[in-house]
């Protein structure tokens, strides 16, 4: 048992990371574009400062068993939310953070601590932190089978995909804004990946046929949010806007793409390229390319 005040007083660690719910973009899974905007279609992530104390150091100090391989993290809320997880990634790079953006958890946060899985699905770092159990197999709860699995188009389902797949989206020009004349624009965005580093950031504004490099701004963190951005002319007629990134693992698929792979049943982990619409009076819609 380690108390707040306790776990306060080991080395702490501090690093930037996102955290992203793993349903985040799959609206763009519905049959029809849904008219809706970034924010609504891609909002579901955060970046932040975390602090914190690394898991490692506490099973190191109580000791693991030799069949030890995955840990069950509990939550403290009315639901006693649970997720397994494989004791490499505690290992790796876990932490029981503290503090966000240099001031404590707040309670909506998960105060006094909460579980953190840089790069991992949202709902694995467990808020409200009071309960790790070391384990030889997965707790298989049901915030692991019902829920957070993928059904295929074969009728099997995924289980246990945690890493949150390279994404990019350009959030200007984009719904809800408008060009107010034609001539020159910047083209901005966001990119991030759970697998490592955005090594690339491509912008198309011809619907995907042809694509110039973005220049991605400040430093390329491990699992972290980038910014990019690539000048562009606008003559005033239709165009399509789609941005594609690239990680340690690979680039980001088109819509075909993932679901030829997946089929239309599953919901989480969406990471297909996002395109914009530009009609000739500036309007930009959410449509499928």
């Amino acid at each position: 048992e380690f108390s707040l005040e306790a776990l306060d007083r080991y080395p702490h660690v501090t690093r930037q990371c996102f955290i992203e719910c793993s349903g985040n973009s799959a609206a763009l899974l519905a049959p029809d574009p849904r008219d809706a905007s970034v924010s609504e279609i891609h909002g579901l992530i955060s970046q932040s400062e975390w602090t914190g104390v690394p898991i490692r150091a506490l099973l190191e100090e109580a000791g693991l068993a030799e069949d030890a391989a995955w840990l069950v993290a509990e939550g403290a809320d009315a639901a006693r939310l649970n997720r397994s997880v494989p004791l490499s990634k505690i290992m790796d790079d876990a932490l029981i953070a503290l503090y966000q953006n240099g001031e404590r958890i707040r309670p909506q946060q998960g105060y006094p601590m909460r579980l953190l899985l840089p790069g991992y699905e949202g709902n694995m770092s467990v808020k409200w932190l009071h309960r790790l159990q070391v384990s030889s197999q997965p707790a298989l709860s049901r915030q692991e089978t019902s829920k957070y699995t993928d059904m295929y188009a074969d009728g099997k389902a995924e289980v246990f995909t945690f890493p949150m797949g390279v994404k990019s989206v350009i959030t200007a020009p984009s719904p809800g804004l408008k060009l107010t004349d034609k001539g020159l624009y910047e083209i901005r965005g966001l990119a991030w990946s759970g697998q490592g580093r955005v090594r690339q950031v491509e912008v198309s504004a011809d619907g995907g046929r042809t694509w110039a490099e973005a220049q991605i701004d400040g430093p390329r963190l491990d699992k972290s949010v980038v910014r990019f951005r690539v000048p562009w002319q606008w003559s005033g007629r239709p165009v399509q806007l789609m941005s594609r990134a690239s990680d340690d693992s690979g680039r980001q698929p088109t819509r075909d793409e993932i679901l030829e792979r997946k089929g239309s049943r599953f919901f989480y982990h969406y990471n297909a390229i996002q395109t914009w619409q530009v009609d000739v009076e500036g309007g930009l819609t959410n449509v499928y390319a």
